[in-house]
């Protein structure tokens, strides 16, 4: 059984900055591609960014040149830089391990607000 866990969320004004943190730990042969999702209230999940275990990142349009992920595959960890967030960042930041199969973490809420 492989477990997610999230953590960093918080509140932030907007043009601010913050840095998710999410670790897999189980028995865990590859982890193909870490990411992170987020849902907002009164909408559906959507993708933020995933980065491979090859190092091969992908971005939503809506954060790309804003959010950053990075990943040390030793220790299965992946990270999500966000600066200059804006209000419509708002929501609970899913993070998902791709080995196989696929597991999600609990999310961690991020909140823009002045």
């Amino acid at each position: 059984q492989v477990q997610v866990v999230e953590s960093g969320g918080g509140l932030v004004q907007p043009g601010g900055s913050l840095r998710l943190s999410c670790s897999a730990s189980g028995t865990i042969a590859t982890i193909y591609y870490m990411g992170w999702y987020r849902q907002a209230p009164g909408k559906q999940r959507e993708f933020v960014a995933r980065i491979t275990n090859l190092g091969i990142t992908n971005y939503a349009d809506s954060v790309n040149g804003r959010f950053t992920i990075s990943r040390d595959n030793a220790q299965n960890m992946v990270y999500l830089q966000m600066n200059n967030l804006k209000f419509e960042d708002t929501a609970v930041y899913y993070c998902y391990a791709y080995f196989g199969s696929g597991s999600w973490g609990q999310g961690t809420q991020v909140t823009v607000s002045s």
